[in-house]
């Protein structure tokens, strides 16, 4: 399996390289050349692999798929080192649990940090590790964070040999949780950057420093943020997890809802569906940064500027630029990576903005893609978490309430199960679910009195030089 970049790059990678690398030398993202297809009896095959041998064994079989340049045995025993009832807290690691009749909740949250982002963050962690000890070699990487892909990353880098993680996220924008469980860190290959402005300048700066080749190649920068094609397969897997929970024979379809910012999450639903998983529709639920929902109603991508990115209760999704929606547009628009490139390499910069209003590909995105989307505000989580928590005595944090709010949305009209892709545990939002129900969150054991703890962390203004000389200085 080869791999090419969204924006036309003649050259095409393997896996560990891409692994590595991050962005494609051109600024686009990469992707499979194609996305290999599962039939009915690769489909009944992958339900007895779950059922008999496991989530590490249905990833192994997904993954395999995509990684040809990993021995068979390596990468098996890399996915049963990632996935285990230790880590995740239960044998099912994704287990799903009816919520109401046709709504489901997939538990993704059962990790180290309690997010959704430690399902692919920490099979990254153990492939970083493998391939730089194959290679003899090391990595810095740079990442953005809006909450949880920084605590995701920070716990299942730290102490890995190799790896540096640096680490930015927008100045005092994140919940108390969220920050501290990420400047509490004391391991010396941790550093924190809290950037003065919104997580969209996070991602800027990521972005810029990954442009600028010269210094990634010798300070040997890589990426943890879903634009690393690896984290966006990782999560691949539990759509299959999902859908073959929820029904007994391949004939059947289910339908995702999926809180939605930086467009990775659903992204990976995207590549399910293309490779055959029965996927009805996926639903976008936005928050008030409803970039993603404008486009999906009206093929009009337009991207807000920090001082109208607006800060909700569910802060992973402040975010305006949409950074994995460059993968499904390229998909969209036939793989035409230059149409691509001058939409994202030349609109945005030029505009800030595209419309495909127009264009016969835009219908695409729901009859052939089975997109659609939806919007909730601080007022309807505050709503969502009451009823869930009065009706079906659950409590679920402000994220997974926004994807709640917008199944139910769309969940009569599509007539088949609704599985809502929980993100989070609520106690990562202590304080919105404190307004919503008036008593906090249970919080696990290990994380008492976690935002008491010293912190370590660097503040600079949204500077990419400021940030590459940070990295300079701790790398020599």
């Amino acid at each position: 399996m080869l791999y090419l970049s969204t924006r036309g790059h003649p050259e095409r990678k393997h896996f560990c390289d891409i692994l590595l690398e991050g962005l494609a030398p051109d600024g686009g993202l990469y992707l499979p050349e194609h996305y290999p297809q599962i039939d009915d009896a690769a489909l009944t095959r992958l339900r007895r692999v779950l059922r008999e041998q496991g989530y590490a064994e249905l990833a192994f079989e997904i993954l395999s798929l995509y990684i040809d340049d990993i021995p068979a045995n390596d990468l098996r025993a890399l996915c049963h080192k990632t996935y285990t009832a230790e880590i995740f807290g239960t044998p099912e690691i994704v287990p799903l649990r009816p919520l109401e009749p046709g709504l489901w909740l997939q538990a993704l949250s059962n990790g180290p940090t309690l997010a959704f982002k430690d399902m692919a963050m920490q099979l990254l962690g153990n492939l970083f590790e493998y391939e730089l000890a194959r290679r003899g070699e090391e990595l810095n990487i740079l990442g953005a964070t809006s909450g949880d892909t920084g605590s995701a990353a920070e716990y299942a880098m730290r102490g890995k040999r190799g790896v540096r993680v640096f680490m930015t996220s927008p100045h005092g924008r994140m919940s108390a949780f969220q920050q501290a469980q990420m400047f509490s860190l004391q391991d010396e290959n941790i550093h924190n950057i809290a950037i003065e402005g919104v997580f969209d300048d996070c991602q800027d700066i990521v972005k810029a420093v990954s442009n600028d080749l010269a210094f990634k190649r010798k300070y040997k920068i890589g990426t943890v943020n879903s634009i690393n094609w690896a984290r966006l397969l990782a999560q691949v897997v539990y759509y299959f997890a999902g859908y073959l929970q929820a029904t007994t024979s391949n004939d059947q379809k289910v339908s995702f809802a999926v809180p939605s910012g930086n467009f990775g999450n659903i992204c990976a639903g995207h590549v399910a569906r293309s490779m055959g998983l029965p996927i009805a529709k996926l639903v976008v639920a936005t928050n008030e940064n409803d970039v993603l929902d404008e486009f999906f109603r009206t093929g009009v991508y337009r991207v807000r500027a920090s001082a109208d990115t607006h800060e909700t209760s569910s802060p992973s999704m402040d975010i305006s630029k949409a950074s994995n929606f460059e993968r499904f547009v390229f998909d969209l628009l036939g793989r035409d990576g230059a149409r691509t490139q001058a939409l994202f390499g030349e609109a945005l910069a030029r505009e800030g903005r595209f419309d495909l209003s127009a264009d016969p590909h835009f219908a695409d995105a729901a009859k052939r893609y089975g997109f659609v989307s939806g919007k909730s505000t601080h007022a309807d989580r505050l709503a969502t978490i009451r009823d869930t928590h009065q009706r079906f005595a659950t409590t679920i944090d402000t994220h997974t309430a926004d994807g709640v709010k917008v199944a139910r949305q769309h969940l009569g009209a599509l007539d088949v199960p609704m599985i809502v892709l929980e993100t989070a545990l609520p106690i990562k939002f202590a304080e919105t679910i404190t307004e919503a129900l008036g008593h906090p969150p249970a919080r696990p054991a290990r994380f008492d009195g976690i935002e008491a703890l010293p912190k370590r962390v660097q503040v600079m203004p949204a500077d990419v030089q400021q940030v590459k000389d940070y990295i300079v200085r701790h790398c020599d």
